[in-house]
C-alpha cells in the first residue's frame, strides 16, 4: 500500500512545479504539443543536472486513467467500420518494428561494440518494462540498456510532434476543440469504471493497465452516445503536463556519464524508429489513403502512454492509435525472446 503514496511530498512537489514551468515555458514558445514535450524536457535536464524527481503511482495511474478516457471520446462508429483497412496497416508495422529491431541491434554491434544479447534488448522498440525484466536475467549492461531505451522514448517524444508538424497540417498548439464537454456526473462514472478495470487489468499485468481501462470504459460509453463530450480541458490539460513530467523522471539518478556513454545508441536507434515509422507511415497513406498523423503516431515506437497522449493533443484516431501500440506490444512479447540465445556464453 505505502508504495501508492508519495514518500518525499516535498520531491514531489518541486517535481509538479518544474513539469508545470516545462509546460508555460514550452506553451509560450510556441512548441509542439507543450504540455508533454515541455515537461518531458525540463525534468529531464533538472534530473541529470543532480535534482531528485519523483511521480507517485497513484498519480501516474490516476493521469492514466485520464489520458485513456481522453482517447476514448473521439471513438465513434464511423471510425470503428475504418478498422476494415488496418489489417494491411498490421503488416506494415510489423516489417517497421522488424527493420527497427534487427537493424538497430546490428548497427550497436557493428560500430558501439555492443555484445549480441544487449544490443538486442537495447534495440527492442518499445515494451520497456519488458525488456529490462529480460535484461536483469540476462547476462546483459542493464544500465546502458536503462538509459539508452528512456532516451529513445525521450527522443520520439520530442521529435514525433515535430515531424508531424513538418508533414501535415495538424494542430500542434492543443488550441481547444470546439466541441461540447463531457458532464461531471458522466465523467466521474466514467474514471470510476475506468478505475475498477484498470485494477483488474493491472492484477493480470496488462501494460499500461490503467491507461487502457479508461480508454475501453469511455470508447463503449462514447460509441453507444451514452456519455457525449470532451474531456475538460482543467481535466485533460494537468494529466498530459503530469505524462511529461514522468517521462523527465527516468532520467533522475543517472549521471552525466551514464547518459553519454548509452547516447550514441540512442540517437542510433532514435533515427532507424524515425526512418522506419516514415517509411511505413507514408506508404500506407499512399496506399490506403489514412492521415499521415494517425500512421506516425501508431507506428512511432515510444512508450504506449506517451504516443496515446500525443493521439489525443494532435486529434489523431485513437482506436485506430491504441489498437496498433496494443499489437505493438503483443508482437514484442513474442519476437523479442525468439532472438535471445538460448543458453548465455560462458564468462
Amino acid at each position: 500500500m505505502r508504495q501508492w503514496l508519495p514518500h518525499d511530498p516535498a520531491t514531489l512537489a518541486t517535481t509538479l512545479a518544474v513539469g508545470t514551468i516545462g509546460a508555460l515555458l514550452a506553451t509560450l514558445l510556441h512548441l509542439p504539443a507543450p504540455y508533454l514535450t515541455g515537461p518531458a524536457a525540463l525534468v529531464t535536464l533538472v534530473g541529470v543536472m543532480g535534482m531528485r524527481t519523483r511521480v507517485p503511482i497513484v498519480l501516474r495511474d490516476g493521469c492514466f486513467l485520464v489520458i485513456g478516457t481522453s482517447m476514448g471520446t473521439g471513438v465513434n462508429p464511423e471510425i470503428l467500420a475504418a478498422a476494415a483497412n488496418w489489417p494491411l496497416s498490421l503488416v506494415a508495422l510489423s516489417l517497421a518494428l522488424l527493420v527497427i529491431f534487427l537493424g538497430g541491434a546490428a548497427l550497436l554491434q557493428r560500430f558501439l561494440e555492443f555484445d549480441r544479447i544487449s544490443a538486442l534488448l537495447a534495440a527492442t522498440p518499445g515494451h520497456l518494462s519488458y525488456i529490462l525484466s529480460l535484461s536483469a536475467d540476462t547476462k546483459s549492461d542493464l544500465s546502458t540498456i536503462t538509459v539508452a531505451q528512456s532516451l529513445r522514448v525521450l527522443i520520439l517524444t520530442l521529435l514525433v510532434p515535430l515531424a508531424v508538424g513538418l508533414l501535415t497540417d495538424a494542430d500542434l498548439s492543443m488550441s481547444a476543440r470546439p466541441e461540447p464537454v463531457m458532464s461531471l456526473i458522466h465523467l466521474g462514472l466514467i474514471l470510476a469504471l475506468a478505475a475498477l478495470l484498470g485494477a483488474g487489468l493491472k492484477r493480470i499485468r496488462l501494460p499500461a493497465a490503467f491507461l487502457m481501462g479508461g480508454f475501453v470504459v469511455s470508447a463503449l460509453s462514447h460509441g453507444t452516445g451514452a456519455t457525449p463530450g470532451l474531456v475538460p480541458v482543467w481535466v485533460a490539460v494537468p494529466s498530459f503536463a503530469i505524462m511529461g513530467t514522468l517521462i523527465g523522471t527516468r532520467f533522475s539518478g543517472i549521471s552525466v556519464t551514464q547518459i553519454l556513454r548509452a547516447s550514441g545508441a540512442a540517437a542510433v536507434l532514435a533515427a532507424l524508429a524515425l526512418v522506419a515509422t516514415l517509411g511505413a507511415a507514408l506508404s500506407m497513406h499512399w496506399v490506403l489513403g489514412l492521415p499521415v498523423t494517425n500512421l506516425l503516431i501508431a507506428y512511432a515506437p515510444g512508450g504506449l502512454e506517451t504516443m496515446a497522449a500525443l493521439s489525443v493533443m494532435l486529434d489523431a484516431d485513437p482506436a485506430f492509435v491504441a489498437f496498433h501500440h496494443a499489437f505493438r506490444i503483443l508482437l514484442l512479447t513474442f519476437l523479442v525472446p525468439a532472438f535471445l540465445p538460448r543458453t548465455e556464453p560462458e564468462t
